[in-house]
């Protein structure tokens, strides 16, 4: 039986690459897409979405969400120079045929949990604000969920957009604290792990070389991608799955190795701010997940 899924995206490249993945998994079953800002702004990536899914022959609903942080107001730019100005590698032509469904993210994910109570598992890979957003209204949500597994942190390297902090936990420091303190049966999918997964540029040429529309679409986007990590990161050997690797966990545990640790997110506005980091005293953060290596994770999007 297949697993049911939502995924939380603020659809950017890589995220694109994970919807994919979802869609094209026997293994799940995608109930609905909810985004939020972050890569780029939450009615873009409402847009590319619904776009991708249409590429992808996929119906699943899409439900707009966050636009800004849940106690702040938006502090980090948007990542065009990573996913580019359409936030889908600068391959955006034309209106999505389709529009996003009724209601918020966090209503939707409250429903989905409470009408699949157990049986849902729920994937973050932007700003942890829907999240935040639907604790508040359903405080009993992590006890609805089968499995939450979030693409942020960076525990035991370095961050990506501060020498301490991860570009997800960054974006909304404050609603990934109170989400990794709310007790969620949790996996943190952290840059500990997802810089070690690249996806080499053969690949992506395979894709290609396929001659479907899909197949070039896909390949010409994750060229922009690749060509911004040869930039900031000269000599790596393709590009990191960051959000793919959060889908992959979902079909496969295997594809990692966890230990369980204490994480606190740091919030306020030092230096440090959006920093996760483990802790000894319980009291400090309720008990999570962190990954810590990569096993043999390949992604298949088409």
């Amino acid at each position: 039986m297949s697993k049911k899924l939502i995924l939380d995206v603020d659809t950017g490249i890589d995220d694109a690459l994970a919807i994919a993945y979802a869609v094209h998994s026997p293994e799940l079953e995608l109930l609905g897409i909810t985004t939020t800002f972050g890569n780029i702004a939450v009615e873009e990536a409402t847009r590319n979405s619904l776009i991708l899914l249409e590429k992808l022959g996929a119906d699943a609903p899409v439900v707009s969400g966050a636009h800004k942080p849940y106690a702040r107001e938006l502090f980090k730019p948007y990542s065009r120079h990573i996913h580019g100005e359409d936030g889908i590698g600068n391959q955006l032509q034309g209106t999505p045929s389709r529009q996003a469904a009724s209601g918020d993210a966090a209503d939707f994910i409250i429903g989905q949990a409470r009408h699949y109570e157990g049986k849902l598992t729920l994937v973050a890979v932007g700003p942890l604000t829907n999240l935040a957003i639907a604790l508040d209204r359903c405080p009993e949500l992590p006890q609805l969920l089968d499995r939450l597994i979030i693409m942020g942190g960076a525990v035991t390297v370095k961050g990506n957009v501060t020498p301490t902090a991860e570009a997800n936990i960054y974006a909304d420091p404050e609603a990934a604290a109170n989400v990794l303190g709310a007790g969620f049966p949790l996996t943190l999918v952290g840059l500990d792990v997802t810089m070690q997964t690249l996806l080499p540029q053969h690949e992506v040429d395979k894709w290609r070389e396929q001659g479907t529309e899909l197949g070039r679409f896909m390949a010409d986007m994750t060229d922009f991608y690749m060509e911004a990590y040869r930039n900031f990161r000269p000599g790596i050997a393709g590009c990191a799955l960051h959000d793919p690797l959060a889908v992959g966990l979902a079909i496969d545990s295997s594809f990692v190795e966890t230990r369980p640790m204490h994480i606190a997110v740091e919030v306020g506005n030092s230096v440090e701010v959006g920093r996760t980091r483990e802790v000894t005293d319980k009291d400090q953060a309720h008990s999570q997940t962190s990954t810590l290596a990569e096993s043999n994770f390949r992604i298949e999007v088409l």
